[in-house]
């Protein structure tokens, strides 16, 4: 169906509602975001080969109906279940989400925004049927009625809106800064008028510096036509001015002195939401929707899967008996040129990662202090698959092992290798080591796999050179990189939330000092040092 199409009926029905209904005016704001505002965003978002798309026509126009008749009607015995059907449209919208989220993880912030925006719906939806149920929910109508347009508008809307602004901007730090905050105001803004007026008033700050930051982020872009541009900029705009009213309003339930009412707070907060910063928001995307610059993983990923264990087991069923031993981790330092320089590197780095096996490795592990309860119960597994099994202690300790051919028809990719790392007779990884070269960025990749039972983890590392030093990392150094951590699990694969980094440096000849750090949602939880002697001519 086209456009206009879906424009003409969820009019239609809005006019229903207008010209019939029974309730107060200002019930039409949120009735505006479930027969409008939601059902075209998701028009602009929803890929037309996805199994939304095809279940949509099933759920979505049920729900609109109901809607409508709860609204043209008095309170009857049926208002739950026309309210549940409602709530029944929002749960698959927000699995919808899910699902768009589950193929790609934590990659593309901005796609990320709009997979939460739809997740959240749901509550959204869940507010609105205890409303129109009467639930006892401790609360009062007015509060359950406020409570379920907040997730329409503030959670919904607003992070899809920013999702398509981060689809036309260069992604920047203030934009990761903005997107972070949004993500989780909706629920700080919720607990607070559920629980507490100061939390409240700190989610409303909270959210000040997301939404200005959206609204300086979108004047800086040029937008498709002018349009677009001053529908995109007032709309933020508005919702800008709105929140300033919610900071008085909070200010005032913390001080005690209620200068702006409730009724003002809906009628002026609620039509400026409704009318300045959704319709405009909505015409203005609709004018000229920026596509996903998501496509899916180009990179050759290990076909290899771990059982129950996957240290010496799994190691027996894809060594390559008919191939000589590898010598190192990479057969020639050369393949990472033009981001590493010979000439300047240490030789003792190129020697290490050519000729592994003639070190041995000292490693000192530190749990960052905040991560230990969780490397407590992390290390009651890890011991048992044999695999990332890192030991809680600080102490020194030597990591022996071996390098082994592995079958290329069964991993995949080119040259595969594995790495077997053993702390006295526990197997702390099983790490399999191969490369790629990406033609249209110009560079080479360290491609490795660590099986995990029934999945893997891939770590897809940069070499840059610094100075005479080395850094190895996951961070990617252009958008276009494809440098990070998935998991990868039958046909899905996922970006982490988790970023690692070597740096490994040369003490003297035949020695190095190896630096290991781990990050996840950016907060440090795991270094290992690591010193590395040649054992060269003994």
């Amino acid at each position: 169906m086209k456009i206009s199409k879906h424009i003409f009926w969820h009019l239609a029905l809005f006019s229903v509602a207008v010209c019939f209904g029974e309730h107060s005016w200002y019930f039409l704001l949120l009735t505006a975001a479930q027969l409008i505002f939601v059902p075209l965003v998701l028009h602009l978002v929803t890929e037309k080969n996805s199994w939304f798309a095809r279940v949509y026509p099933y759920i979505a126009y049920p729900a609109f109906f109901a809607i409508v008749m709860l609204h043209v009607t008095e309170q009857t015995k049926w208002d739950a279940g026309l309210a549940g059907i409602y709530l029944g449209f929002t749960i698959v919208v927000s699995l919808y989400g899910f699902t768009r989220f589950f193929k790609r993880g934590f990659a593309y912030l901005e796609e990320c925004s709009i997979d939460l925006g739809m997740m959240y719906l749901w509550i959204g939806g869940a507010w609105y049927f205890a409303h129109e149920a009467n639930l006892e929910t401790g609360f009062s109508p007015i509060i359950r009625w406020l409570t379920g347009i907040h997730f329409h508008y503030s959670s919904f809307l607003l992070l899809i809106f920013a999702g398509f602004l981060g689809r036309r901007i260069q992604q920047s730090p203030l934009y990761k800064l903005v997107c972070g905050v949004i993500f989780v105001s909706p629920i700080m803004v919720a607990l607070g008028i559920t629980f507490s007026r100061w939390l409240e008033l700190v989610s409303v700050l909270f959210y000040i510096v997301g939404i200005y930051g959206l609204i300086y982020l979108s004047f800086r872009e040029k937008f498709a036509n002018h349009f677009q541009r001053w529908a995109i900029r007032s709309s933020f705009s508005a919702v800008g001015i709105s929140i300033l009213f919610s900071l008085i309003y909070a200010l005032g339930n913390v001080w005690g002195a209620y200068r702006i009412t409730i009724d003002f707070m809906i009628a002026f907060h609620g039509v400026t939401n409704s009318v300045g910063f959704a319709f405009l928001g909505l015409v203005g995307w609709m004018s000229h929707t920026p596509e996903s610059h998501f496509t899916g993983w180009n990179f050759p990923m290990s076909r290899i899967r771990g059982g129950r264990k996957t240290g010496d087991e799994l190691l027996q069923q894809i060594v390559d008996l008919n191939k000589e031993t590898p010598k190192g981790l990479v057969d020639d330092v050369q393949l990472f040129t033009p981001d590493i320089d010979l000439s300047l590197l240490a030789p003792t780095i190129s020697d290490f990662y050519q000729h592994t096996e003639r070190y041995r490795l000292i490693a000192k592990v530190r749990w960052s202090l905040w991560f230990y309860p969780f490397a407590f119960i992390y290390r009651f597994f890890s011991r048992r698959f044999q695999q990332l099994n890192l030991p809680i202690s600080s102490k020194p300790v030597e990591m022996v092992g071996n390098l082994s051919p592995i079958l290329e028809e069964l991993d995949g990719r080119r040259e595969p290798r594995a790495w077997l790392r053993k702390m006295g007779e526990e197997t702390v990884f099983v790490a399999l080591y191969s490369y790629y070269q990406s033609q249209s960025q110009g560079r080479t990749y360290m491609n490795i796999a660590l099986p995990l039972p029934g999945s893997a983890m891939i770590g897809i590392l940069e070499w840059k050179q610094m100075g005479r030093d080395l850094q190895i990392t996951s961070e990617a150094s252009t958008p276009s990189s494809d440098s990070g951590i998935y998991l990868t699990w039958k046909k899905s694969t996922w970006k982490l939330p988790l970023r690692e980094q070597f740096w490994v440096r040369e003490v003297e000849p035949g020695r190095l000092e190896a630096d290991h750090k781990m990050w996840i949602f950016g907060i440090p939880f795991l270094r290992v040092e690591y010193e590395i002697k040649s054992n060269y001519g003994k």
